[in-house]
């Protein structure tokens, strides 16, 4: 997609269309642990058609 930047982004997409569009549409969360921390990497959407998503998905 030439968008470097959203490498991460698109790894958590799951959805085909955020794929296909690169964009989050729907809230990503993945979590691990190391020794030493527990980690939580949230995708969540920027886009203003989506912003709802977002704020449904960070307040479960």
């Amino acid at each position: 997609m030439g968008k470097g930047s959203f490498k991460y982004a698109w790894v958590l997409d799951k959805l085909k269309a955020e794929r296909e569009r690169g964009i989050t549409i729907d809230i990503s969360l993945w979590k691990f642990e190391t020794t030493k921390y527990y980690v939580t990497i949230i995708d969540a959407p920027g886009h203003r058609d989506f912003i709802k998503n977002m704020i449904t998905g960070t307040s479960q």
